[in-house]
């Protein structure tokens, strides 16, 4: 039986489509159900192009116990992925889901995270700070922003000519080739990646 993965996204869903894709063309796993919490995302169609279930949900819906909840009860993931999702995610599903919400952040934590931090205002900060490198981290999720254990982070070097578009586009190289593999070796060897204590 195929692994089931559910993705969460606000936003275009260009990760989201990515990872749908690539287990697409495996036997191992699949992303049975896409949710967004904006009624209008983009991901939501590009999901529904691709064969997989999608739909929007409320606030209200997020953080009852009658909502997504109970969806993702009936749905039974082996895995919760993150992707672009700018909500903090509520603590009823990660007390049901214990170690199995991810997501990804487009810096190398703990450097710019938090509430706010997200997108371009990464990168913006990234610039500003002349760093010499960024990346991307992959954590489990808790419920503080971007504090959760991570997982795996992969970087990249920076020139001083850097804009937060060119940063941009660094980043996104890095979240297509290394999200879904970090994924499929989390479904395949749980035990490996469980929170340390």
């Amino acid at each position: 039986m195929k692994k089931r993965i559910v993705i969460f996204a606000s936003g275009s869903g260009t990760n989201a489509e990515n990872i749908i894709k690539y287990f697409q063309r495996t036997q191992f796993a699949e992303v049975v159900l896409v949710l967004s919490n904006k009624m209008d995302a983009k991901v939501l169609e590009q999901a529904e192009k691709l064969g997989v279930a999608a739909f929007p949900f409320t606030k209200d819906e997020l953080f009852s116990e009658e909502g997504i909840l109970k969806t993702l009860k009936q749905t039974k993931p082996h895995l919760i992925v993150l992707a672009g999702f700018l909500l903090k995610f509520p603590e009823i599903i990660l007390k049901e889901f214990p170690n199995k919400v991810i997501n990804i952040h487009p810096a190398l934590l703990p450097k710019y995270g938090g509430k706010g931090m997200y997108g371009s205002f990464v990168h913006e900060a990234v610039v500003k700070n002349n760093e010499a490198e960024t990346g991307i981290s992959i954590h489990f999720v808790n419920e503080k922003y971007d504090e959760g254990e991570i997982i795996s982070q992969k970087k990249v070097k920076l020139s001083k000519k850097e804009t937060p578009e060119t940063i941009a586009e660094k980043i996104h190289i890095l979240e297509y080739k290394w999200f879904p593999k970090v994924i499929e070796e989390i479904l395949k060897h749980p035990d490996n990646f469980l929170p340390q204590p």
